[in-house]
């Protein structure tokens, strides 16, 4: 690692959140932890409002597809209108949740009542995004260069703006051009960095991407994308052959622009 020479093609920065921009701790022991602790009370006392309802939907529709893997947990629908029948049918939401969290699923209807949930806790102050120090400066020095810099995270596109509007470093929306979310594609696919391309505007080889996930780095290569493995206190380990194989950056200040002077 040291200074990365960004190739002259490249027109737009494409980054991915946990364990790039941000600490993997934040989502691992913050975010996490507050969706498996809070879900309940959650959807106790907004049962009743449409948007949960949809999410309750979507979880619900989730689960008939996950009907034939080991350990999945169906959502009934209210047969009745009882107390008992609420709590029976909140609960078996909750398990579900509970169990796709547990395998660190990735499914839409998990993410989008993940992002309801968090945006309340961000609105109240309760989170806070946190960001490495590094990617403030660094984003603002690429778009003076006239770089366009996305967001491609698992997350929902909502959690993504949460996590930028409320950071410890305020917010910070308007460093972002745009964002994507699985509704893309999945971010191990090379089909879906052809997609953000298209929807961008630009050619494969025309984006940087920034991972620190190898299965993601090689989805995005197999596309003709640019990529470096960005490595960070608390990312998992890669192997002899990845750090071989990848360009590598330990900060976001390691990119060396064409023209940076």
């Amino acid at each position: 690692m040291g200074v990365l020479p960004v190739p002259a093609e490249v027109r737009a920065i494409l980054l991915d959140i946990e364990g790039t921009t941000t600490p993997i701790a934040f989502v691992q022991e913050t975010l996490f932890p507050y969706i498996k602790d809070n879900v309940k009370e959650y959807l106790r006392a907004h049962w009743e409002e449409e948007e949960c309802q949809r999410d309750v939907g979507l979880l619900r529709k989730q689960a008939q597809e996950d009907s034939s893997l080991d350990g999945a947990v169906p959502i009934p629908l209210e047969t009745g209108s009882g107390e008992e029948e609420l709590e029976r049918v909140i609960q078996a939401v909750v398990d579900n949740v509970h169990w796709q969290m547990s395998l660190d699923r990735k499914t839409t209807a998990l993410k989008q009542l993940q992002g309801h949930m968090w945006r309340a806790a961000y609105a109240t102050g309760l989170v806070k995004g946190e960001i490495f120090e590094d990617v403030v400066p660094a984003i603002r020095k690429w778009r003076e260069a006239g770089m366009k810099v996305y967001i491609y995270s698992s997350g929902s596109i909502e959690a993504q703006k949460l996590l930028f509007g409320y950071s410890t470093e305020g917010d910070i929306l308007e460093l972002f051009d745009g964002h994507f979310d699985t509704k893309i594609g999945p971010k191990v696919e090379s089909e879906s960095y052809r997609r953000i391309a298209a929807s961008i505007g630009c050619a494969t080889n025309n984006i940087l991407f920034l991972t620190d996930v190898p299965r993601e780095a090689n989805a995005a290569e197999e596309a003709d994308t640019h990529v470096a493995v960005v490595i960070r206190p608390g990312n998992a380990g890669l192997t002899d052959d990845e750090k071989s194989y990848y360009s590598l950056i330990s900060s976001f200040t390691e990119l060396f622009l064409p023209s940076s002077t």
